[in-house]
């Protein structure tokens, strides 16, 4: 989209996994869809050797049989493994019972600690060991080998039995087993997904909850999608139904596109989507005329977007140099014979009419390279869209923005209809109003939810090379012979 400066990077356009090759971000650690370390990919200085020593694996002996009543914990026993000291010695190996109690061993006079005195004349015998192997000195204590190390002998007397009914945890009342644990990964279901949203375990990014987002609201419905080809959802949308003072319907709809060059786009079209659904949801039912509303929302998503700006990512000063955060913004607003839109960028705004013999029409001018060509007679539509530099928008929402200029327009349409607010994810591949129109199905207007799932998987087939949001909302022309706003 927009074609600022790029930050420092690794300087990977794609992931160098030769089975992923997933386009990458110049911020990304990891390859979103294969989980590759991209910081793996630097080479080493030329000439520099970096030998490395084999190291052959031990021989572990197989683990003896036990029934499945026995110590889950038992099964093999550290003085059971061959193995030397430092000084080369074998190490002392004590047999560990697990048949029974074993009585603890008579402490030598060199070793033993001072006994308290009795509390009476008789004392009292001690126990006698049986008949085997010396017995493992309690808990606490140590065997003294020839080496160099006092090693701590093992205690079965604290090994707890395990009973095979109560070993599994119990499981959770209307849990899905086939569902893996909350912070475990959906791809291996056995590693911990940490504060970055990736497997500890194997590396696979974890999807997030705007990987795909949708809602419907009453008539007006909206999908969005992170697309096949980016790591993360950087659009947002906002719906909002409300009514003017004379209790006629008010339904709007607004859709921002973050700048993926900029800094921080997902939180930049989220403030912005939210901010300007707020406003206009206000203004609407105080007697402000849709189109002043629309441009109040717009200035207001504009100042929520910039005020990111002075800050990082979790409330602390934003670092020096970068782009600050920016977005795009198309919205629209739906009342009783009046049909507004506003945008700032290249976000658009469609109208497909129910009666698909009438022509549709696009509402929008986009704020780009490509349409100022046009405009000043340079490029025809086709040469200009085809150009690498089209889609650099030449308008956003951000504290570098040049200057804002909100648009807005309205229109009353005669004949009943679809409007379609979308970014440049969905019309890349339905450009022309007419392809829009052909895309979008025929029943929208009774099923928008349907619909704009469809016009999602449309985009996803003909590549999702970016984010997908779409919106739509019907509109019902006035009787004749009402009036209207």
């Amino acid at each position: 989209m927009d074609q600022k400066p790029q930050p420092p990077s690794h300087g990977l356009a794609a992931c160098p996994n030769p089975e992923c090759a997933e386009p990458v971000d110049p911020r990304d650690r990891y390859c979103g869809a294969c989980g590759y370390d991209l910081s793996a990919t630097v080479e080493p200085p030329g000439g520099q050797d970096r030998p490395t020593m084999p190291i052959a694996a031990p021989v572990w002996p197989e683990a003896p049989p036990r029934d499945p009543g026995s110590l889950s914990t038992l099964t093999q026993h550290p003085g059971e493994l061959p193995g030397t000291d430092s000084g080369g010695r074998d190490l002392p190996t004590v047999p560990v019972r697990t048949d029974g109690p074993v009585a603890a061993p008579e402490p030598s006079a060199a070793s033993a600690p001072v006994a308290a005195p009795a509390p009476s004349a008789t004392p009292t015998p001690a126990p006698t060991p049986e008949a085997g192997p010396e017995p493992v000195p309690p808990s606490g204590e140590t065997v003294r080998g020839g080496g160099d190390f006092e090693l701590a002998a093992p205690d079965p007397r604290a090994a707890v039995r395990v009973d095979p009914a109560t070993a599994a945890p119990a499981a959770t009342p209307g849990a899905d087993p086939g569902e893996p644990a909350e912070g475990t990964c959906v791809a291996c279901r056995a590693g911990r997904v940490d504060g970055d949203g990736y497997c500890e375990n194997c590396g696979h990014a974890q999807p997030r909850e705007r990987d795909h987002m949708e809602r419907e609201l009453g008539t007006v419905a909206a999908v969005s999608d992170r697309g096949l080809r980016h790591h993360r959802n950087e659009d947002s949308f906002a719906l909002t139904e409300t009514s003017l003072p004379d209790g006629r319907p008010a339904t709007v709809a607004i859709v921002c596109d973050g700048v993926s060059s900029a800094h921080r786009p997902d939180e930049a079209s989220a403030a912005a989507a939210r901010a300007a659904g707020a406003v206009i949801g206000e203004a609407l039912p105080r007697g402000t005329h849709p189109q002043q509303a629309m441009h109040e929302a717009i200035v207001a998503a504009a100042e929520a977007v910039t005020a990111l700006a002075r800050t990082g990512g979790d409330g602390v000063d934003a670092p020096p140099g970068g782009n600050s955060p920016a977005c795009t913004i198309v919205g629209s607003v739906v009342t009783d014979g009046l049909l507004v839109v506003g945008w700032v960028g290249d976000s658009r705004a469609y109208w497909v009419p129910d009666d698909r013999t009438a022509p549709a029409a696009r509402l929008t001018e986009d704020d780009s390279w490509a349409a100022q060509m046009v405009k000043a007679g340079l490029m025809n539509e086709a040469q200009a869209y085809a150009d690498e530099r089209a889609h650099a928008i030449t308008g956003w929402l951000g504290a570098d923005a040049y200057e804002l200029e909100p648009h807005t327009a309205a229109f009353k349409p005669d004949r009943p209809g679809v409007v379609v607010v979308c970014t440049d994810g969905l019309w890349n591949y339905a450009e022309a109003a007419e392809a829009m129109a052909g895309a979008l199905p025929a029943d929208a207007a009774l099923r928008p939810l349907h619909a704009a799932r469809v016009l999602v998987g449309h985009a996803l087939d003909g590549g999702g090379h970016d984010n997908i949001t779409v919106a739509l909302t019907p509109f019902t022309p006035p009787p004749a012979g009402a009036g209207s706003s």
